[in-house]
């Protein structure tokens, strides 16, 4: 059993990192008003680029705690790539009111349910951009890092029919936790689900019959915030709904880091596991690219999540070929089973939610 002492150096330590991050402001985002009831009071901005085609692809993005949108925009770089490209970007944005540390509420069932709370308030942005903005709705995308990322797997699997792909970064399996205690768990990589469950809970989250959306999986290895052992998870969970197997069609190495490629019986990739070598949490830039600035859970490690996302999606031209990228001559080694169990749940749990409070990390 983990210590109280270790959750509790944990949120402190938690706090102290929340607390330096800078409040960014971004004038080319525009506010959103007027979208629908909002039942998860949720703020949002768009991006238009100023050359606008008609059937432009949308692309959502989540950002992290403590993040804004206009932050997180500037960090990643997703506007100014959008400008060069021509696609538009819709930034739905926490409250403070929801989450004080302005992390989107993916532990909460309420939440991450299909017409409920935040995905709702989520999915009623993409129907009015869509909408006025001449949106090709076959094309509509959504990424996002640590909590966002987290959200991110609540849209795919609440609403799988509007995706055509998704991206999450520093993520986490969708409904793999129900309250705050168990988030901290899981992000550590401990306890939750089996494998068998979290597909399930997939499965039922929308009822959905059709082609699922693409996943893109991106972790560091050194992230000790969301362990890398969440990245298999998010693999095991959407595995079987894609029809894959078990071990990847391809690897490749990408100077340090390395990509694994899972094809469906089409021959088209489904699942994509980046692993970003020596990287802790945050969400990985290039700003040799001209795309993202660094700053706190901004890292520059030499690979772009933003320009490969979105070249994955076909928003950026195939020409643009990766660097470095070579094709590994040995199947990786199986991964260690990411579901070990954990057994501190239970009695203490509301002594942690005090502790949570406290911290300012809980209402």
């Amino acid at each position: 059993m983990r210590s109280m002492s270790d959750t509790l150096a944990r949120l402190a330590a938690l706090r102290g990192t929340l607390r330096a991050q800078p409040t960014q402001n971004n004038p080319d985002l525009v506010a959103l008003d007027a979208f629908g009831s909002n039942p998860g009071a949720l703020g949002g901005y768009t991006y238009l680029p100023s050359k606008r085609g008609k059937n432009m692809a949308l692309v959502v993005v989540l950002h992290g705690c403590t993040q804004t949108a206009a932050g997180y925009d500037i960090g990643s770089g997703w506007s100014r790539l959008a400008e060069d490209y021509g696609f538009a970007l819709l930034f739905p944005e926490q409250r403070r009111a929801n989450n004080p540390n302005l992390c989107f509420n993916w532990f909460n069932p309420e939440d991450i349910s299909r017409d409920h709370g935040e995905v709702f308030s989520i999915r009623q942005m993409i129907a009015k951009v869509v909408a006025e903005h001449g949106i090709d709705s076959r094309r509509v995308f959504v990424t996002g890092l640590s909590a966002g990322g987290a959200m991110t797997a609540a849209m795919l699997a609440t609403y799988p029919e509007v995706f055509a792909g998704g991206a999450m970064i520093a993520g986490l399996p969708y409904a793999s936790a129900a309250t705050i205690p168990e988030a901290f768990d899981r992000m550590r990589g401990h306890g939750g689900p089996t494998a068998k469950e979290l597909e399930r809970r997939l499965r039922n989250a929308s009822g959905h019959k059709g082609r699922w959306p693409t996943l893109a999986i991106w972790q560091g290895t050194a992230d000790s915030t969301v362990v890398p052992s969440n990245a298999n998870a998010i693999v095991e969970q959407w595995r079987n709904v894609h029809g894959v197997d078990a071990s990847p069609a391809r690897v490749e190495d990408i100077g340090r880091h390395q990509r694994k490629v899972w094809t469906d019986a089409h021959g088209v990739d489904v699942i994509e596991l980046y692993t970003i070598a020596g990287m802790r949490h945050g969400t990985p830039l290039d700003v040799g690219t001209g795309y993202g600035t660094s700053g706190p859970f901004m890292l520059d490690v030499g690979i772009s999540s933003t320009v490969e996302i979105a070249r994955s999606w076909g928003l950026v031209p195939s020409f643009e070929k990766r660097r470095d990228a070579k094709a590994s001559a040995t199947q990786p080694e199986n991964a260690t089973d990411p579901f070990s169990t954990g057994s501190d749940r239970g009695g203490i749990q509301k002594i942690i939610e005090d502790a949570l409070r406290s911290a300012g990390l809980m209402r």
